[in-house]
């Protein structure tokens, strides 16, 4: 009987997202080091990276990125399957729908900055309602909506400005090759 060995060969693409999963990842755990006033209240340093990857590689490599950085950063947190990890995979979830459609809105008005916000507003969202219809079965959860809505903005505001800060350095957007990655078309 002869045995038949297979290779996997990883490609350019597979190599890119891998660096930027790891960049996020990295950004997540020295983010979790950060003492924070409010439980739930973080910054979302990795957004950044995503954001990069969405406006450079488009949108299949930034929900690659996003969920290798949800999994890897519970994993290594220690905070995989627990309730932290349901959370963190709603917002990212719902974050990624939203950058999803907010990429084809015209990019005059609609950069990395004003996508960011929105991305932040759906994160903070569906773990509002994660937590509400699991962790916290009573209304007064909805009662931290201001500071939420306040941190999604300042955050939001922040990693936006710096995603833009870097993809001006790095050359700005790029699309995606045709039948590629799914980036949106320069407008």
């Amino acid at each position: 009987m002869t045995r038949s060995t297979i290779e996997l060969v990883p490609s350019a693409e597979d190599r890119r997202i891998a660096r930027h999963a790891a960049a996020a990842i990295v950004l997540t755990v020295a983010e979790a080091a950060i003492p924070l006033p409010l439980p739930g209240v973080k910054p979302g340093l990795a957004n950044i990276v995503t954001l990069i990857v969405l406006a450079r590689w488009g949108w299949r490599e930034a929900v690659w990125v996003a969920l290798l950085q949800v999994l890897a950063g519970n994993l290594l947190l220690g905070q995989f399957l627990a309730p932290g990890f349901f959370l963190s995979l709603s917002g990212a979830l719902a974050s990624l729908v939203v950058l999803g459609l907010a990429m084809h809105l015209p990019r005059r008005w609609f950069g990395p900055v004003s996508q960011s916000i929105l991305a932040a507003f759906a994160h903070i969202g569906a773990q509002l309602v994660v937590a509400r219809l699991w962790l916290v079965p009573h209304d007064g959860v909805f009662y931290l909506v201001p500071v939420f809505a306040l941190a999604a903005v300042v955050f939001g505001l922040v990693n936006g400005l710096v995603a833009a800060r870097l993809l001006g350095e790095l050359g700005g957007p790029r699309t995606a090759p045709a039948g590629g990655a799914g980036g949106a078309p320069e407008r």
